[in-house]
């Protein structure tokens, strides 16, 4: 059938104007593009000003971004990958698949923070969160192994926070981190593929404790005016977590890719960060942090291994924990 030559033109004008639209593809965790996370937030205000179509790619949890990268390689259609840390990076430039962002910014984090291919969005420390009520709270991993609780945790192969509490074990005790795991093994009631899986069993009972962050509680306090949630303070001290940004080198819009990178540190994402993903912002809002994150626990010491040491470590931290698991 004839289209009418107006209707036709509307059709070509639409078409050419959809080809011209570029597209910028990031690849992220599950959470981050959730319509209870940041993802949609971060779509539309970027949408806004760029003039183009952002699409956001879910591929599970944070460490699985990492491993999909390394399958696909050149001919990964991300432009960006946003979600690995610090536990990722060294291996992730050792890829030889991410280019230097040429990013110079002003960052609020506990660290100082020197990378060329990866630019923090947010940060925060890895902690088991509980009920309130809870009536012996375990202070320590030593204390955690030695009593009954029960732990829900998340797989180190395929989740950061799962690879994040093998970094904080082995970053708390060093050699003697194969002994806390065996003392471990037999609170850990099961080791879920990602993060929501893992909260998802807590909230639903299934075990006393679940690692996640020490914001987690604010999610509780404020979307549900619910302060039944708390995290546990260790004397041995809280492992970091700084979640990254990185531009592909293989991308074919890479102005647009680095246009991403310096919207991500700008306020309307990071005024976001912490009623959405729930962690600190890398740079704080101009309004500050929302009323309820300074009622969360304030770790009296910060752990955090190198890049490259968390890279050498990671294997045999891996190894630890399987062989403990396994008896």
């Amino acid at each position: 059938m004839k289209l009418p030559v107006l209707a036709a033109g509307f059709v070509l004008t639409a078409t050419v104007a959809a080809a011209e639209t570029p597209v910028l593809t990031v690849l992220t965790y599950d959470s981050f593009t959730s319509e209870w996370g940041p993802g949609p937030a971060v779509e539309t205000a970027f949408e806004a000003v760029c003039g183009c179509d952002l699409r956001l790619i879910g591929a599970g949890d944070g460490a699985a971004l990492l491993a999909r990268v390394q399958l696909e390689g050149a001919r990964t259609e991300a432009d960006v990958v946003l979600g690995l840390d610090t536990n990722l990076t060294a291996a992730a430039a050792a890829t030889d698949l991410f280019a230097p962002h040429g990013i110079e910014a002003t960052l609020d984090l506990p660290v100082a923070w020197q990378d060329p291919l990866f630019l923090p969005f947010d940060w925060g420390w890895f902690a088991f969160v509980h009920k309130r009520d809870m009536a012996k709270v375990p202070a320590s991993f030593e204390e955690l192994a030695a009593s009954d609780a029960t732990i829900v945790i998340q797989d180190p192969r395929s989740s950061t926070p799962g690879l994040g509490l093998l970094m904080w074990v082995k970053a708390a005790y060093g050699d003697r981190a194969a002994e806390i795991w065996q003392g471990l093994a037999d609170n850990i009631v099961t080791v879920t593929p990602g993060w929501s899986e893992a909260y998802g069993l807590f909230l639903e009972g299934e075990a006393d404790m679940v690692l996640s962050y020490t914001t987690s509680p604010a999610y509780h306090l404020i979307s549900e005016k619910d302060d039944s949630k708390a995290a546990a303070a260790f004397a041995e001290g809280h492992y970091l977590q700084v979640e990254v940004a990185g531009k592909v080198a293989s991308t074919d819009q890479p102005e647009l890719a680095d246009r991403f990178l310096r919207f991500l540190l700008e306020e309307p994402v990071q005024s976001v960060i912490p009623t959405t993903n729930w962690m600190y912002p890398a740079k704080r809002p101009q309004a500050g942090l929302p009323a309820g994150f300074d009622t969360l626990v304030q770790p009296a010491r910060s752990l955090l291994l190198p890049p490259e040491e968390a890279r050498a470590l990671r294997q045999g931290a891996l190894a630890e924990w399987q062989s403990a698991l396994s008896r």
